[in-house]
């Protein structure tokens, strides 16, 4: 840890990550400072944490005491902290030296297993009431459901202690061989044939050897009576709901079985189905406001990995133009916004997930997320957001409104051509349409994916004729071909992007110069992301229309504003070109 370093982690303020503790008016003793320890090491979050001792809550640095006869001594800390946490953390202590003060930055690894400390206290970094970062105390469901995000423990595989085999409901073991009939070519038809004990048995879900010996979370929320839901299950509560602007038409709340509750929601959302008819050729082609598919499985991802240890409803709410689907319980560890696309699928509750999967609702491959995004751009719709997420709650937000149908258009002239265009291709696709150019970068952080990765696909997209590239290496960026702008049915937009590019480039060299006074060759291919080359002829067109002076040669050459008498000058003596 250099003091640069130290700095810029201090200028950024107190997070998830980052604590500070001040000495300016007593030393902090080793209790309080042991459980800031813990408190980082429980936090949901796979990255190391950071507290450090001689920084007050405003980010002033005053410097940490002497401790233990030494404050130097980064290992006897260490060590110290080593013995008074359970189980032990390693942590990494650097004394740093700044405006002639030492702050000590310790180090807090990620841990699998929920800290202590040796007095038996848990904490966790999370939000406050404030929204400010705090350290909580943990109880023993605080305890499960970080087990849980960190996947050491399977909450729907926990056995319910007054839950008796009379509990369940003959009615929802119909209803799931049911759903197993309905969704065939996608579930386990083995099943279908088992009288009810057998079924449970063979989903995990209860604990027999000859006679029941109790029953696991996920029987009761696959199965349950709905009274026995309510008295063994309070956290479990699905909400349903329609909004108008401030106006609820729809506030339904339903502590039923999963499998029931997914009918319910499914039957409504097909009640206010509605769809636009597009004609390619003869095809006819239905654009719906909402495609079933992705809300199936954003509501069946909700059920499925919510915290059920934490009090809370999945929340269903259908507004004007938006469908937003929360569930309580955050991201589990690993899992964070920016590589939600790619990340290996994290349930919370495994057995819970595995029984969706096998009663068909849910994908087998536990892609879900991949279908909503799918589902989503193939019907030109915007995709899908989960930026409303926090530590506490998982949300989606999937947008309506009116379909982009030349989108629509192109990809079914793609289907037809026998090119089936995967998830990564229309996710680019979509972003050229509405940013109209995109770098290599630009399209890797869009895909989640390595950049060699998202090249491969980039070409394959310029194989198909469906985009371009223009430039080389830094400078390269990637734009919709003139067959992709036809088929999108806005043939002028090709040619306005061409044709602009070169004048904006110019206006930005121009106005580079007007601020800082020159401009090198290198400055400004790194400005307008061209090649050398193509910034040497940029800068050539604009010394012969006289509005720059190019001073120097070769790598030494600088470009100034050329005077305006010049300008004047050149522009008089001109030839006219004959007619």
């Amino acid at each position: 840890m250099t003091p640069a370093e130290l700095r810029q982690l201090i200028a950024t303020g107190e997070t998830l990550a980052v604590e500070f503790k001040g000495e300016e008016r007593a030393l902090l003793n080793d209790r309080d400072l042991v459980e800031a320890v813990v408190c980082l090491a429980n936090r949901s979050d796979s990255e190391a944490g950071w507290l450090l001792v001689g920084v007050e809550d405003d980010g002033r640095i005053t410097g940490s005491r002497p401790r233990h006869g030494d404050q130097t001594d980064p290992y006897r800390l260490a060590a110290m902290i080593a013995s008074r946490t359970r189980p032990s953390v390693s942590v990494r202590v650097f004394p740093v030296s700044i405006d002639d003060r030492t702050v000590l930055a310790i180090e807090v690894p990620s841990q699998r297993t929920p800290i202590a400390t040796s007095d038996g206290i848990f904490v966790r970094r999370a939000l406050g009431s404030d929204g400010r970062p705090a350290c909580l105390p943990m109880d023993a469901a605080a305890v499960q459901s970080l087990q849980a995000d960190r996947g050491l423990l399977d909450p729907s595989a926990q056995l319910v202690p007054s839950a008796l085999w009379s509990d369940l409901d003959p009615l929802e073991f119909e209803r799931f061989r049911r759903s197993v009939r309905e969704r065939r070519g996608r579930s386990d038809e083995s099943l279908l044939e088992l009288p009810d004990l057998e079924l449970a048995k063979a989903l995990g879900v209860v604990d027999a050897n000859g006679e029941v010996r109790g029953l696991r979370l996920a029987a009761l929320l696959l199965f349950g009576k709905e009274e026995v839901l309510r008295r063994l299950v309070p956290a479990h509560e699905v909400a349903f709901q329609v909004l108008r602007g401030l106006d609820v038409e729809v506030n339904d709340f339903f502590r039923w079985p999963l499998l029931r509750v997914m009918e319910e929601c499914e039957a409504r959302i097909r009640a206010r189905h509605r769809e636009q008819e597009l004609m390619v050729g003869l095809l006819r082609v239905g654009v719906p406001d909402y495609p079933e598919r992705a809300l199936r499985e954003a509501l069946a991802n909700a059920l499925i990995h919510r915290d059920y240890l934490r009090l809370g409803a999945v929340h269903f709410q259908w507004h004007d133009g938006f469908i937003e689907i929360s569930s309580p319980g955050g991201f589990p560890e690993g899992v964070r916004l920016d590589n939600l696309l790619v990340t290996a699928p994290r349930p919370r509750n495994p057995l819970l997930a595995d029984a969706f999967k096998r009663a068909g609702i849910v994908e087998r491959t536990a892609r879900g997320i991949d279908t909503i995004f799918y589902e989503q751009l193939r019907n030109g719709r915007p995709a899908p957001s989960y930026a409303r997420s926090n530590e506490a709650t998982v949300s989606v937000v999937i947008p309506g409104g009116t379909a982009n149908l030349d989108f629509v258009r192109l990809l079914v002239a793609e289907a037809q051509s026998g090119r089936v265009l995967g998830l990564d291709e229309l996710l680019i696709l979509n972003a050229l349409w509405q940013e109209r150019s995109l770098t290599t970068e630009g399209a890797a952080h869009l895909t989640q994916k390595p950049e060699a990765q998202t090249r491969a696909t980039l070409h394959r997209l310029v194989e198909a004729g469906l985009i371009e590239e223009r430039g080389q290496k830094k400078g390269r960026t990637w734009h919709l071909s003139a067959a992709a702008y036809r088929l999108l049915g806005d043939k002028a937009a090709y040619v306005r992007q061409r044709g602009f590019e070169p004048l904006q480039q110019e206006q930005m060299v121009l106005q580079y110069v007007e601020k800082h006074g020159r401009i090198t060759r290198r400055e400004a291919a790194e400005l307008c992301r061209l090649a050398p080359h193509q910034a040497r002829d940029l800068l050539a067109r604009l010394v012969q229309r006289g509005e720059l002076v190019m001073h120097g040669a070769r790598k030494g050459a600088f470009y100034e504003r050329a005077p305006k008498d010049m300008e004047s000058s050149i522009s008089v003596h001109k030839t006219p070109k004959p007619t």
